[in-house]
């Protein structure tokens, strides 16, 4: 059975003053109406049913998600009792689906992505389960075709075609779908590295979404990071026990934080590469709400009321009952909110990391 596991649990501090700790980026509306986690639902169609459906967030964020997603069972929303990266997050959630379904097949992903149409990711996840029920010990991820030398996103190099008949059992349309052997998983490049991955034609993005069984993963974890393993492996024999939250909170804290891609991905063996047939946007900074939302005539995004005077360029979010004028602004991010307002020049929004980082040295904690 498949089963899709969003991890819900990032901070998102480049996008403060509107992300803050108890309301963070995928709890807010970036890219319309509804907040980046209900837009991850909503695109699963019926990929899977709500008890299939796992989100894996942080313990303070647990009652917001329910309120967010109140079709899915209390007990499927996890909260981490601390940040430990991707790797814990996932092997703690395979281990609790092989409690219950020892052949699940688990699909991974992010809440703070935008993906569209729903239909093609759909099937495009349909299609990477039906490569991993092919050859069950095999790990599927999803490539992003580049359009620029991007340096904040990680590379796929592909290599040879995947010999496979998983195309046809998945449906008509799966037939369109292109599936590689992976060669490397390559870091976040410097420009010139970028270019040369952008000219070859031979590298993706990596989109951080990945498919595999949850007995595969397990078995990475128990050959790369045992003492990891060993801790999630106790969280979960406390599981729906008196000592459950003592367990968690004791075992989770003492795991050595680990990405997937540096616990599993650099060193597995068996990895399939899908060129996604879908759009996607990794919503990591304002310019991709800028990218999403679009531009008027003199290049600005605008949200909320605004009056501006030789303006072009900007990023400018309030709401309508809180106007921000600008005159002779350029290139700049201006985001309103009831407490607090940012100001900063569009092409060193990395520096906004910063700001957060010094409200908390300051302990001016009403801020965060």
């Amino acid at each position: 059975m498949l089963h899709i596991v969003i991890m819900a649990g990032g901070a998102g501090t480049r996008f403060w003053p509107e992300s803050r700790a108890a309301r963070p980026k995928q709890l807010l509306p970036l890219a319309g109406e509804r907040t980046m986690l209900q837009m991850a639902v909503d695109r699963l169609g019926t990929l899977a049913v709500a008890k299939q459906l796992w989100i894996l967030t942080g313990a303070a964020l647990v009652d917001a998600v329910k309120k967010q997603l109140p079709q899915l069972p209390p007990d499927h929303i996890l909260g981490e009792p601390c940040k430990r990266d991707t790797a814990p997050c996932i092997g703690l959630a395979a281990l609790l689906l092989a409690r219950h379904d020892p052949q699940a097949t688990m699909a991974v992903m992010p809440a703070d992505q935008v993906i569209q149409p729903d239909d093609q990711f759909q099937q495009a996840v349909s299609f990477a389960a039906a490569l991993v029920e092919e050859s069950p010990g095999r790990i599927v991820t999803f490539g992003i075709r580049p359009t620029y030398p991007a340096t904040t996103f990680g590379y796929i190099e592909r290599g040879e075609p995947l010999e496979s008949q998983s195309a046809g059992s998945a449906g008509k349309k799966s037939s369109s779908l292109f599936s590689f052997h992976v060669s490397h998983f390559r870091e976040k490049p410097p420009a010139a590295v970028a270019q040369e991955y952008l000219s070859s034609g031979k590298f993706y993005w990596n989109s951080g979404i990945f498919v595999w069984k949850a007995a595969t993963i397990i078995s990475a974890l128990e050959q790369r990071q045992p003492e990891m393993l060993a801790r999630l492996q106790k969280i979960v024999d406390a599981w729906d026990q008196p000592s459950e939250q003592e367990v968690f909170a004791h075992e989770f804290a003492a795991i050595k934080g680990i990405s997937i891609d540096y616990a599993v991905m650099e060193q597995a063996a068996d990895v399939a590469v899908i060129e996604a047939p879908f759009t996607w946007d990794d919503v990591g900074t304002w310019q991709a709400v800028a990218r999403l939302a679009g531009t008027d005539a003199e290049g600005n995004t605008i949200a909320g009321r605004h009056l501006g005077i030789d303006t072009h360029g900007s990023i400018i979010r309030t709401d309508e009952h809180h106007l921000v004028a600008t005159v002779g602004v350029h290139d700049l991010i201006v985001v309103h909110t009831p407490d607090a307002t940012l100001v900063a020049n569009r092409s060193d929004e990395e520096s906004i990391r910063k700001i957060v980082k010094l409200l908390e040295e300051r302990g001016w904690k009403e801020h965060l």
